[in-house]
């Protein structure tokens, strides 16, 4: 007794001649179904590259469209005709023309003589299934569907939708139980003859004629009517993605294949030449006790699936792109934004990255050029300094830039007068350390030798963008770990929000400040204030600032604490 091969081809015809010349050399006969809009040149050809060989054979074609009656009917003319031809066949492998054989003949061979009346086939019922994506389960047993899922897809949901309007439900054939399973199977010759030559049969075709993806259902279900011992399981290797497309094997997925100890895998890229030369040749060697475990490499296939729909923290990826909120992480590592503290440090960027150890940008939303650190024109991942590139999508600036320098911390600047593009992105990225003093931005302004009525202006806009931006940092969606400081706050105990900071970039270090950053001339700051005031703006971030001409009193330095020089 031997083993019979009925193989489905419709593409790379080369390659399933080789594979039906392997299992025919080995005394395993060969019923090949080509699809018949195939065109008739490349079905002569096909078969005269097998002409050789006595136990191949063709069955009648049939077309055979995704999800569609024509497989099963394949299936069943081609079996038909192997059983009637080859009487010593006990056993009927179903396979495609993208399948390649992992293990010797031999072995294979001696697993179903150990097994002789076993049936190899995945039948589950629908209430068990959780495979099926984008699909119908239950309904596709009890609606019609004479149209085409994938050439006719607005009939189909059409008709779909009407059945379920009218509340049009078919009646299940007496006797029959749906199950569901992968279309590859290897049945005994008494399972298969049943089912072939049930009396019923018509009945059960034209039942299943309407059923969607009957391939994946007719002999899953029909052999739970003659099988005396049924393994719930594929000897072929079939793996499929998130969408339910199957994987596709290439060369380098060669240690994979043979980890996995199944007897057949598909599918198999058609230029994957060495999987061929490798699992074809004539000394290919198997594990003859080994019993097929396609579930050792599954852990592999979950991480590809995990990595296919999620990826890479902070990495953005074609497929989901252009979908908000559906990134896995908005950013791919910690970093720190300094709002107002420049502008009251002298030296604060200098300052910070002796303190902290860590790369300290400018601000790089500035509107005139990006402040790279060391004043770079071109940084990691070719970025440049133009703010009008920066602009063209400031969030991908920002992604990009912690992508590429991901190992290294980025500290850097923001504040008013920057592009605001990136206030929602900084604010829900987990990543983002926030630290702002509210009203610093009017430290400049004080400073500057230009017309009052223009400063006046110049304070009201700043102002306004300021207070939209802490709206956002306050929002309840933050996800951002934010700290905010009115100016006044900040400057009455300066020493312990920056330790504070510190501490939250280095948190190994814990050790206190010995240095720190010259605080800005502040004399008659107060004054300038109330003079904004007069002039009818308001400044309410800077918090509760004396109108006197020093700014306010902060902690008297205590011995062996540092302090600041004003």
């Amino acid at each position: 007794m031997t083993i019979g091969f009925v193989m489905l081809c419709h593409t790379a015809l080369d390659r399933a001649a080789q594979v039906a010349r392997h299992w025919a050399t080995r005394d395993c006969p060969v019923v090949i179904h080509l699809d018949k809009r195939v065109p008739a040149r490349q079905f002569t050809k096909l078969k005269k590259a097998l002409a050789d060989l006595p136990n191949v054979d063709f069955s009648p074609r049939f077309a055979c469209e995704w999800g569609m009656w024509g497989l099963v009917a394949a299936t069943q003319t081609a079996s038909e005709l192997m059983l009637a031809r080859f009487p010593q066949v006990r056993h009927v492998y179903l396979a495609s023309g993208a399948c390649l054989p992992l293990r010797p003949v031999e072995d294979l061979r001696r697993y179903l003589d150990e097994r002789p009346t076993t049936d190899f086939i995945e039948s589950v019922t629908t209430e068990d299934v959780t495979w099926t994506v984008g699909g119908l389960d239950e309904e596709r047993f009890t609606r019609r569907f004479p149209f085409s899922w994938k050439t006719q897809r607005r009939l189909f949901d059409g008709y779909v939708a009407l059945q379920r309007c009218l509340g049009f439900t078919r009646r299940i054939p007496d006797g029959l139980d749906p199950h569901l399973g992968s279309q590859w199977w290897c049945l005994t010759r008494q399972t298969l003859s049943a089912i072939l030559e049930d009396p019923r049969r018509p009945v059960y075709d034209r039942y299943f004629r309407r059923v969607w993806i009957p391939d994946e259902s007719y002999f899953q279900t029909m052999v739970r009517r003659y099988s005396r011992n049924v393994e719930s399981r594929s000897l072929t290797l079939s793996k499929f993605d998130f969408q339910g497309k199957p994987h596709i094997f290439y060369d380098d997925h060669l240690q994979l294949l043979r980890r996995s100890d199944c007897f057949v895998a598909r599918k198999i890229w058609p230029q994957a030449d060495r999987l061929y030369k490798v699992f074809l040749s004539a000394d290919s060697a198997g594990t003859a006790a080994a019993e097929p475990n396609p579930g050792k490499i599954d852990r592999l296939f979950a991480k590809a699936v995990e990595r296919r729909t999620r990826g890479r923290a902070g990495l953005y990826m074609q497929s989901r792109f252009p979908n908000e909120n559906r990134e896995n992480g908005r950013t791919a590592a910690p970093y720190s934004v300094f709002e107002g503290f420049s502008e009251l440090f002298d030296g604060f960027e200098t300052w910070l990255a002796k303190a902290v150890g860590s790369r300290v940008h400018g601000h790089l939303y500035a509107p005139g050029r990006v402040q790279f650190a060391g004043g770079e024109t071109v940084y990691n991942g070719a970025l440049s300094d133009s703010a009008a590139l920066r602009d063209s999508n400031p969030k991908a600036f920002l992604t990009n830039l912690i992508w590429n320098t991901r190992g290294e911390r980025q500290c850097f600047q923001f504040g008013p007068a920057d592009n605001q593009d990136i206030s929602w992105l900084i604010a829900l990225d987990p990543n983002a350390q926030i630290s702002v003093i509210s009203g610093a931005w009017a430290v400049p302004l004080f400073q500057s030798n230009r017309n009052f009525s223009d400063i006046r202006k110049e304070a009201a806009r700043l102002q306004k963008i300021e207070g939209e931006h802490l709206n956002i940092l306050r929002s309840p969606w933050l996800k951002a770990r934010v700290r905010i400081w009115t100016m006044a706050e900040f400057l009455e105990n300066p020493m312990e929000p920056l330790q504070t900071v510190i501490d939250e970039i280095s948190p190994r270090g814990l050790r206190r400040l010995t240095e720190v950053p010259r605080l800005q001339d502040l004399a008659g700051f107060g004054r300038f204030l109330q003079n904004l005031k007069n002039q009818g703006m308001q400044p309410v971030l800077m918090g509760d600032f004396p109108v006197g001409d020093g700014p306010p009193d902060s902690a008297s330095p205590r011995r062996g604490k540092p302090y600041l020089v004003r």
